[in-house]
C-alpha cells in the first residue's frame, strides 16, 4: 500500500487543496465548450437517442482524459516542435488544436446555415447522414473530446504535480458534465436564438483553437468574459420577450390574473 499513500502525501499540504479547487474551477469552465457542442449535436439525433448520446459522449471524455493522464510523460512531449513551418514551429498538440479548431468552424458554419436556411434540402440531406445518425454523432463528439481533453490535461499538468489530484479534477468536472449536459441540451432545444448564440460561441472556439494551434496565444479571460456577457444579453432579451408576451395576453384576455 506504500505505492497508493505516495498518491496521496499531498492531503497535508494546504497549498495542494488550493491548487485542487483552482484546477476544478479550470477544468469545468473549459468542459462548457464541450458540453454545449455535445448539446448542440445531440439535440440533432431523435428524442430517444439524445439522452444515450449525451452519455456516451461524456463517458468517452472522461475515459480519454483518464487515459491520458496515464501517459502524461507523453502528453508532455506533445508541447515538443515536431517541424518548422515559415519560421514558426509546430508541436502535436498545435496540429491537433488546428484539426479541432477547423472542425469546429467548419461544424458551426454548417450548422448556422442550416439554421438560417432549414428549407435548403442539400444541407437537409448533408445534415442528415453526418448529424442524425447515432454513430454520426458519436464520432464527431469523439473527435471533439480528443482535442478538448489534450487541452485540459496540458492544462492540469501546468496547474500541479500531483497526479492524484489531475484524476480527481477530472472525474469531478466529467461528473459536473454529466448532471448538466441534460437541463443544458433542454435550455437550448426550447430557445432557437440559444442555439444560434451557442453556435457562435462554437465558432469563436474554432477559430480561438486555431489561433491557438498557429501560436498565437490567447487569454481565455477574454474568451469567456465575452461568452458571459453575451449569455447576459441574451437572457434579458428573454426576459423582455416573455414579459411582452405576457402583457399581451393580458391585454387579449381582461379577465387574466394579472402578476
Amino acid at each position: 500500500m506504500e505505492w497508493l499513500t505516495g498518491y496521496f502525501d499531498w492531503v497535508n499540504d494546504p497549498t495542494a487543496w488550493v491548487a485542487l479547487a483552482t484546477l476544478i474551477a479550470l477544468e469545468v469552465v473549459l468542459g462548457i465548450d464541450n458540453l454545449i457542442f455535445i448539446s448542440i449535436l445531440s439535440n440533432k439525433l431523435p428524442e430517444h437517442q439524445r439522452e444515450r448520446a449525451r452519455r456516451l459522449g461524456i463517458g468517452a471524455a472522461l475515459v480519454m482524459r483518464l487515459l491520458l493522464l496515464a501517459t502524461v510523460a507523453f502528453i508532455v512531449q506533445l508541447t515538443q516542435p515536431v517541424f518548422t513551418l515559415f519560421g514558426e514551429p509546430f508541436s502535436w498538440k498545435d496540429i491537433i488544436l488546428l484539426v479541432g479548431g477547423l472542425f469546429l468552424v467548419w461544424k458551426a458554419t454548417k450548422e448556422i446555415h442550416h439554421t438560417v436556411d432549414p428549407v435548403d434540402h442539400k444541407e437537409d440531406m448533408v445534415s442528415r447522414t453526418a448529424t442524425v445518425t447515432l454513430g454520426g454523432a458519436i464520432l464527431q463528439i469523439l473527435l471533439l473530446d480528443l482535442v478538448f481533453s489534450v487541452d485540459s490535461i496540458i492544462t492540469a499538468v501546468g496547474m500541479t504535480e500531483h497526479i492524484a489530484i489531475m484524476y480527481i479534477a477530472v472525474i469531478i468536472t466529467v461528473a459536473v458534465m454529466l448532471i448538466a449536459a441534460t437541463p443544458l441540451a433542454n435550455f437550448i432545444g426550447k430557445n432557437p436564438t440559444i442555439v444560434m448564440l451557442a453556435l457562435a460561441f462554437l465558432l469563436m472556439i474554432g477559430m480561438t483553437l486555431i489561433a491557438e494551434g498557429m501560436g498565437f496565444h490567447v487569454p481565455k479571460g477574454y474568451i469567456y468574459a465575452a461568452m458571459g456577457f453575451s449569455a447576459l444579453v441574451e437572457g434579458l432579451n428573454m426576459l423582455a420577450r416573455s414579459r411582452k408576451a405576457k402583457a399581451s395576453s393580458v391585454a387579449a384576455d381582461p379577465a387574466a390574473p394579472k402578476h
